[in-house]
This record gives C-alpha cells, sequence and structure tokens, in this order.
C-alpha cells in the first residue's frame, strides 16, 4: 500500500476535511479571488509556475522571506498561473499550517488527507500551497519523506524564519529549493507605479553599469520614487495603498506604524519564538534597537553586551543569527584571498529594508530631514540591493578594509565590483584605489554612487574607477537580479553540499621596496 493511502491511518473528521476545502476557493468557482492574487506580479510569481509544473526532476520550493513582502500573494499568483496553464482545480490545495484545526496535526497527516482529496497519482500529482510551513513540527524530515518516498505532490510552501539551519541543508539539497522574496528593490517599486525605464542587463553587473550611459528614465519621477523607496522602504502593500491626498509626512509615519507591527513585532513575538523557542523576545527586541543605532558600521558584540547589562556573547552571536533568519537584518564579512582571513574581521550590520530599521527606532519623522539619518538610508538602500542579487547568484556581500575602506564589495565570479556609497561624487576614492592595488581584478571595475553624481565608464576612466547616480545604480542591480531569478546569466560554482565556493582574485603580490643607494 502507498504511504499516502495508508488504511491504518484515523479517517479525518467531516470539520477537517472542510477546513482544508475551504481554503481553496478555485475548487468551487474555478478561479483565484482578485483580492488573494492581484493583476500585478513581482518578478518571482512570473517564473514561479513554470518551476513547479515542468522542473524535471522536480523540487519542492520554499519561499523565504520577510513578513510583509508579498509571500502568499505569490503563492496565490502561481496557483492562477497553474489553472490558466490547464491543471485541474481539483489538483490544487491550500493549506494554512497556522489554521487552528491544522496545527494540532503532523505534516504528514495534513498532507495525506490533501492528497486523498484530490484523488492525485504520479502521472496527476497534487499541487500542494503549504503557507507558514516552519510551523509545522519537523517539517523538515516530512519533506524529504515526501520526496524520497515519492508521494504524488508538487510542493510550494512559505516561511517568515529560514528554513537554511545549517542542520537541515542536508536535507534539502536535490529534494527542495529555497527561493528568497524580500522587500522591493527600487525597479519593482516604480514598474508597480508604472514609471517606464529603458536599460540594457547584460549577463554580469559589471557590464549591465558600464552600459547605464543608454538608459532612460524620467529623472524627475526616478528622484520621487527613490525618496519614497528610502522613507516607506520596499513593501509591496505600502507601496501600492497610498491616498493621493495624504501629505508625505504623514504617510511615512503611518507607514513606520504598520512595519513596526506587522514585520517587527510579529517576527520577534511570534516567528521566532515559535520557529527558533527563545523565550524572551523583548530582548531579543531590545537587541534589535541597538543593532538599529549601528546600522552600516563595524559590530562591536563586546559593546553591545555591555549595553544590555553583561548579555554574553554567545546568547548575542545566536540571538543575533535569529535576526537575520527572521530576514530582519543582515551581515557582510571582510572580503579577503581567503575565507579564514575573512572571518578574522567584524561584521558590518544592514537592514533588509531601511523602513525596518526606522520603525525599529521609532523615530519619528527624524529621518526626513536629518542628513546623518539620510546617509545612512542611503548606504543601507545600496547594500539591500546587492545583497538582493547575492541572494539570486548564491554569493555573499562583503565590506573590504585594511588601512582604507570600500563600502561594498560584489564578489562574482569573474567579474568583481567593487562600490563606495556617498552623499556626493566628491568623496575621496582612496579605498577604491586601495582595493584594486590589493586586488587588481578590480581595476576596472569600482564605481562611486551617489545621489547627486552623473554616470561615467570606469573603463574609460584615467584611475578605473566610474561613478554612477543612486537611484540608476538601484535599477541596474535590481534588473540584474531579476535576470538571475528567471534563468541565471551565468553559472556559480558550488561543492557537493550545494554550498557556493567563492573564487576570490588572487591578491596582488606585495612589492618590495627599492633598496635605498648606499653613499660612498
Amino acid at each position: 500500500m502507498v504511504p499516502w493511502g495508508d488504511p491504518s491511518a484515523s479517517p479525518p473528521s467531516s470539520a477537517l476535511e472542510a477546513a482544508i476545502l475551504d481554503q481553496s476557493p478555485w475548487l468551487s468557482s474555478g478561479e483565484v479571488p482578485a483580492a488573494y492574487a492581484p493583476p500585478h506580479e513581482r518578478t518571482l510569481a512570473r517564473v514561479l509556475w513554470s518551476r513547479v509544473l515542468y522542473e524535471k526532476p522536480h523540487r519542492f520550493q520554499l519561499i523565504l522571506g520577510p513578513r510583509r513582502v508579498g509571500k502568499t500573494v505569490c503563492m496565490y499568483q502561481t496557483v492562477r498561473r497553474l489553472l490558466a496553464q490547464g491543471v485541474a482545480r481539483e489538483r490544487v490545495r491550500w493549506l494554512s499550517i497556522d489554521h487552528p484545526m491544522l496545527r494540532t496535526l503532523r505534516l504528514d497527516e495534513i498532507v495525506r488527507i490533501a492528497v486523498q482529496q484530490a484523488q492525485a497519482t504520479h502521472e496527476k500529482p497534487a499541487f500542494l500551497f503549504l503557507d507558514e510551513l516552519a510551523i509545522a513540527e519537523q517539517w523538515d524530515a516530512w519533506l524529504k519523506t515526501f520526496h524520497d518516498q515519492h508521494w504524488p505532490v508538487r510542493i510550494v510552501a512559505s516561511s517568515s524564519a529560514s528554513a537554511a539551519l545549517a542542520e537541515r541543508r542536508e536535507s534539502g539539497v536535490g529534494r527542495w529549493d529555497e527561493v528568497y522574496l524580500g522587500p522591493c528593490l527600487l525597479d519593482e517599486q516604480m514598474d508597480l507605479a508604472g514609471i517606464e525605464v529603458r536599460l540594457r542587463v547584460e549577463a554580469t553587473l559589471a557590464e549591465t553599469l558600464e552600459g547605464l550611459g543608454e538608459a532612460e528614465v524620467d529623472a524627475a519621477k526616478l528622484a520621487r520614487a527613490l525618496e519614497e523607496h528610502l522613507l516607506i522602504g520596499g513593501f509591496p502593500g505600502l507601496l501600492s495603498d497610498a491616498e493621493a491626498r495624504e501629505e508625505p509626512a504623514q504617510r511615512f509615519l503611518r507607514a513606520q506604524g504598520v512595519v513596526r507591527h506587522d514585520a517587527i513585532e510579529r517576527a520577534l513575538f511570534r516567528d521566532v519564538p515559535q520557529v527558533f523557542g527563545i523565550d524572551d523576545p523583548a530582548l531579543l527586541e531590545r537587541l534589535l534597537y541597538l543593532l538599529a543605532g549601528e546600522v552600516t558600521g563595524i559590530l562591536s558584540p563586546q559593546s553591545i553586551c555591555k549595553d544590555m547589562h553583561g548579555l554574553a556573547q554567545p546568547t548575542f552571536d545566536r540571538y543575533l543569527s535569529f535576526l537575520e533568519r527572521s530576514f530582519l537584518v543582515f551581515t557582510t564579512t571582510n572580503y579577503a584571498a581567503t575565507e579564514r582571513s575573512t572571518q578574522k574581521r567584524g561584521r558590518k550590520l544592514y537592514f533588509v529594508d531601511g523602513a525596518a530599521r526606522n520603525a525599529a527606532l521609532q523615530r519619528g519623522n527624524v529621518p526626513l530631514g536629518d542628513a546623518r539619518e539620510r546617509a545612512l538610508l542611503l548606504e543601507n538602500a545600496a547594500a539591500a540591493h546587492v545583497h538582493g542579487l547575492c541572494r539570486a547568484t548564491g554569493l555573499r556581500v562583503h565590506y573590504w578594509r585594511e588601512r582604507e575602506e570600500v563600502d561594498l564589495v560584489f564578489p562574482h565570479p569573474s567579474a568583481p565590483c567593487a562600490f563606495e556609497i556617498a552623499s556626493s561624487p566628491s568623496h575621496g576614492r582612496a579605498g577604491l584605489q586601495a582595493l584594486a592595488a590589493a586586488f587588481p581584478a578590480f581595476a576596472s571595475r569600482r564605481w562611486m554612487v551617489s545621489p547627486r553624481g552623473s554616470w561615467t565608464s570606469a573603463r574609460a576612466s584615467r584611475d578605473g574607477i566610474g561613478s554612477v547616480p543612486l537611484g540608476l545604480f538601484l535599477i541596474a542591480v535590481g534588473r540584474q537580479s531579476a535576470r538571475e531569478l528567471v534563468g541565471g546569466a551565468y553559472p556559480v560554482p558550488r561543492d557537493q553540499s550545494g554550498e557556493v565556493r567563492e573564487r576570490r582574485p588572487a591578491r596582488a603580490a606585495p612589492q618590495r621596496r627599492k633598496a635605498r643607494s648606499k653613499k660612498a
């Protein structure tokens, strides 16, 4: 007897079966309600359905990301796409793991009922959409079981807390893909607003940036969109529900309150305790508040632990990892020739979206007129965009620091790039020059990024350093991320476990000092 038809399993109650059926309104109407799946689709929704339907050998798809970025909407839009492709409605089931009727059941019991309801076979598998999968106990073990025992299912799942735990990655290799969906990048925001941008996306980010001289976009509209992105962030619901008559300051405060309640407090007081089992979420909230004051800087765990009245550093490291796995913050490491050297220096901290930092600090309208706050938001936005590109390519964003410093390093295997984020195009270039001296592979792939800068080619410049306006830079990085998500423009080297292997450029040989001539 096949495991999903095990006759020893207790028959489900009529209430339970009804709870499962009620979550899939297309079973009766044949359509996904427009309120669940709005017409505008982010890039992931445009491609996920084809992976689910056609990928061979098939793997389950896990959508990971912070709250309020549209993971659930993307899944409903994928359902709509599958129905449009001719998949029978009876084969598609929605299962909210947080539903009161389902939370007391094991994941295999829920899936078995759905498979039997759909009368699934290997030729006509059931398409199951599991919302908030990480709530289920031993979800990773059950996904492994479903895959290895060839249950007739194609699974798409979401989680607001990272499933990418070290001890679970081995189970996932070859069985599921983890797809990151973050807040909207600037290009997605402009697309949502109907602002046209003509920009050629090349095979690598370096080539795309070199072609920005031919980009076409309305400068005034870009400036307004950038201002909105810095202050309100990239949470789709806040971008699409704006009231035209609302004052910018009022809209900023309203958005700040929504982000704090929905994206931060729910993550800290619900997701993290449920998934990671901590019993003091208030301590985690205080840590997030202190980290918000350290954004763009190199972290000092000792100093933060002291400010938190003697918090042990192992606890600090563990709680910071929870915040990272909940997609509220991310850290960058120092770029070096070896992994050992990379880990020696401290980490820099950024928020996945600057709006989350504003909400964590609860500083009201201060960022609207504070030059220092604005500078932090500029660098955070640039880092978050490059971080999104790294998520799409399986790489890691770095900074570089020896005697000088460079804000962002994108370690592409054959075309690495480096960026200094500044408030003014006249900002010093010593860091970018020192990086190229240490790593010649960056020689013609360095850019100064600033809000008021103009585009110049890095290849054609005398010092190998180009310049690019911040808004255009963010759009280019976002478009590059979309290209990678759709198909992958270049192969990323991986080892047998699926981990990315960064091919770091060779460090320049140290120059020997010329021997001083001795006086006769």
